[in-house]
């Protein structure tokens, strides 16, 4: 054999590694597209459902096509808007923001937990320790690193604010939430990476009216992020299915839009 012969066969042997996991990858991306994808996202605009503290997104053009042949805008909104992330230290100073969430932790599998029948015969519903033993004496321990989601339907009341805040003439918000030991089972003892949910509060309606945040505080302040104002979940299975759950990389952010999608088994 000649040396640049050798040099060949050697760089062929190299390269070889590397194009079968770059074929193996392709195999799993071709695998991924034959599935049915959902996405879990509200679109926005500057007149959606959303916190009764923040004021409504602003939008305007500042290039457009036929004065400067493209079309560029500004938007103006906080970043809990529409379908969004909260990073821990959306609550608390110092702790994780927006940027430094891994992007490991953006692919996950995904559990869905459906109590929207509970939710239609009583809006203040709250998710239990007991409704999560339910998901698992039906389809098992749920899996470590996932994505746990609460499926309550809230989101068809999209894009009504009036609806999703369901404020009584007393002023008392009725829409759903978690509980303490639910949440605290899920992170502490399954290891959930992060949680998401249809409503605009992890807190139910009837403690947010107090301005009571403790479940939102609880999740937050023990390093992890959760997704609000989640969308079709009714079209995702309880278990089997993966989320990709991605946001822009903004420096220290507290809080940005997020889209959200799931690819279903």
């Amino acid at each position: 054999m000649g040396k640049v012969s050798g040099l060949i066969l050697a760089a062929t042997l190299m390269l070889a590694p590397m194009a079968a996991l770059a074929d193996g990858l392709w195999n799993v991306s071709a695998m991924l597209h034959a599935k049915k994808w959902v996405d879990l996202t509200h679109p926005f605009d500057a007149d959606i459902p959303h916190w009764k503290g923040f004021d409504p997104m602003t939008q305007k053009i500042i290039y457009d096509y036929d004065k400067d042949g493209f079309r560029a805008e500004m938007f103006c909104h906080v970043g809990q808007w529409g379908t969004h992330v909260d990073p821990p230290a959306h609550f608390h100073k110092g702790a994780r923001t927006a940027d430094k969430i891994p992007v490991t932790q953006m692919l996950l599998p995904l559990v869905v937990i459906d109590v929207h029948r509970q939710v239609t015969k009583d809006p203040d519903f709250v998710l239990t320790l007991k409704d999560v033993k339910a998901w698992e004496t039906k389809h098992g321990a749920i899996p470590k690193g996932a994505f746990v989601a609460m499926r309550t339907d809230w989101s068809k009341r999209w894009p009504d604010q009036v609806a999703m805040q369901n404020v009584d003439a007393q002023g008392t918000a009725h829409y759903p939430g978690w509980t303490m030991e639910a949440l605290k089972y899920l992170y502490e003892v399954r290891h959930i990476t992060a949680s998401g949910h249809e409503t605009t509060d992890t807190d139910p309606g009837l403690a947010t009216t107090k301005n009571d945040y403790s479940l939102e505080n609880y999740i937050l302040g023990s390093d992890h992020y959760q997704i609000e104002l989640l969308a079709n979940l009714d079209q995702v299975p309880e278990t089997g299915a993966l989320v990709s759950v991605t946001w822009p990389d903004v420096k220290g952010g507290t809080g940005f839009p997020a889209r959200v999608f799931a690819i279903l088994p």
